[in-house]
């Protein structure tokens, strides 16, 4: 068994993991990256990639039906093959950015086996003991299986399998109410599948309700049933047929399940309590610097329990470098961490949400909005339902919400403000280009200040004396 000294050793080659293998050995530090699985991790492979590029097939089938400005829709005759097809090309595009071939390029040292700590300075991989001045956990999260009568006798998906399907589900039914379940359900029913989608609570129960029911009403009116404030109860299976039943009494039978019901971190056999690393199961415990219980290790991205994002483990990886490599403080920060639902319309959400803003700031807080029928090039392109919403408070937003088209790109800006601590007045004073859909967030800043300029007597007995005296 032989023996191995670095720097930095990581577990885990998903976004986090291989952030950090990146930026520290171009920084000239010795790095082993440990990935039992396939390299890219969760998003690569079973997660953001491949479910975005399923959703792109979902829009073009679903725009190609659509008659609109004067221009005859058709059916689109989807090839659910082909459209699997093109998200293992998407995927295999992306690939070689994330291989062990480009990291072994660069530097690192891959070993392809699991990873088990052996004391609080060493683990040990495939065959060998691996001893570093620092090591950083990256081992993600999975899918979530509840308990639910009769799951285990029945054939379901999750993410990690989802994908592999090359025939079109006749009737999915989707447990679970959440960004991965809309998604899937929308991408699936564009693509000529019947969808049921059953959620215990509310659901997008974390977002803001009036741009969640904007989601919905559109999810329904394309033929999904969604079915809210039911809890699955039991599954089964006969002949190729999946019944759920649920705690509201409902009855219903399709041919594929999809298990979307939350996720989990993966912790199993990291001899984390060799390594003195707390834990419980919502994930390993870390300081404000993403330091564990032991000194020489941290953890970052999914496996903290936090935001799993893919964004945010490239965060957590930018910001353990300064303390790893140059001795720097750094405190991670989730007020500014924006998060995405790629449905049609699309949900931006960063910062507080009104109601969070409400709680936390009360009289102090300012909620002002504009919406997307008020917006040119919304209007042009036949999209403009939905609106663009910030909390305000002392003049500097505190938290965004955008339900529309592009929503994703749109909250970009407030992502901005909020980790910068910009002001309203930055935004309103940035011209944007004419017309776009961005000119939504300028005119959200204007609302602010509109008040108090327009409404002010102050300001109209300032104007009439300034006329007076030129």
């Amino acid at each position: 068994m032989g023996d191995l000294t670095t720097d930095i050793c990581i577990i885990g080659a998903g976004a986090a993991g291989l952030s950090v293998a990146a930026g520290a050995v171009q920084m000239g530090a010795r790095v082993v990256l440990i990935e039992a699985g396939d390299m890219g991790g969760d998003c690569l492979n079973t997660g953001c990639v491949p479910s975005k590029s399923l959703l792109a097939a979902g829009h073009k089938a679903h725009q190609t039906a659509q008659a609109a400005f004067g221009v005859a829709g058709h059916d689109p005759n989807p090839d659910f093959a082909a459209a699997n097809e093109h998200l293992r090309a998407v995927i295999a595009q992306i690939a070689p950015v994330d291989s062990q071939e480009r990291f072994e390029g660069l530097g690192v040292i891959v070993i392809r086996a699991r990873a088990r700590f052996v004391s609080p300075h060493r683990l040990q991989a495939g065959g060998q003991q691996i001893t570093a001045r620092r090591f950083v956990i990256a081992t993600g999260a999975r899918a979530f299986v509840p308990p639910i009568a009769g799951l285990e006798s029945v054939t379901y998906h999750t993410n990690e399998t989802i994908f592999d399907l090359r025939a079109r589900p006749e009737h999915l039914i989707v447990i679970g109410g959440g960004a991965i379940g809309l998604e899937m359900a929308q991408a699936h029913r564009r693509l000529g599948s019947a969808v049921t989608v059953i959620e215990e609570a509310r659901a997008l129960g974390r977002d803001d309700p009036e741009a969640v029911a904007l989601v919905l009403d559109q999810l329904r009116a394309e033929g999904i049933a969604v079915i809210e404030g039911a809890g699955v109860t039991s599954v089964a299976e006969q002949d190729s047929a999946i019944t759920v039943r649920t705690s509201a009494g409902d009855i219903i039978t399709g041919t594929h399940l999809l298990v979307a019901a939350g996720r989990r971190p993966v912790l199993e056999d990291l001899g984390l309590d060799q390594a003195g690393v707390a834990h419980s199961l919502k994930g390993i415990v870390v300081d404000a610097g993403l330091r564990t219980t032991n000194r020489r290790i941290y953890a970052i991205g999914d496996v903290t329990g936090g935001a799993q994002f893919t964004h945010v483990a490239g965060y957590h990886a930018g910001l353990i470098i300064r303390p790893m490599l140059f001795g720097l403080r750094a405190r991670a920060r989730n007020d500014h961490v924006p998060h995405v639902t790629y449905t049609d319309p699309e949900l931006a959400q960063v910062g507080l949400t009104e109601a969070e803003a409400r709680k936390l700031h009360g009289a102090r807080l300012s909620v002002v909005r504009a919406d997307f029928a008020h917006n040119d090039r919304a209007i042009a392109t036949g999209q403009a339902q939905g609106f663009a919403k910030v909390m305000v408070v002392r003049g500097r937003p505190v938290g965004a919400t955008v339900v529309g088209p592009q929503a994703g790109e749109l909250i970009q800006i407030w992502a901005l403000a909020i980790a910068s601590r910009l002001k309203m007045s930055a935004i309103a004073g940035m011209i944007s280009p004419y017309p776009t859909l961005g000119e939504i967030n300028k005119r959200v800043a204007g609302a602010y200040f509109a008040p108090r300029l327009f409404e002010s007597r102050w300001v109209k007995r300032v104007v009439r004396l300034v006329q007076l005296l030129r």
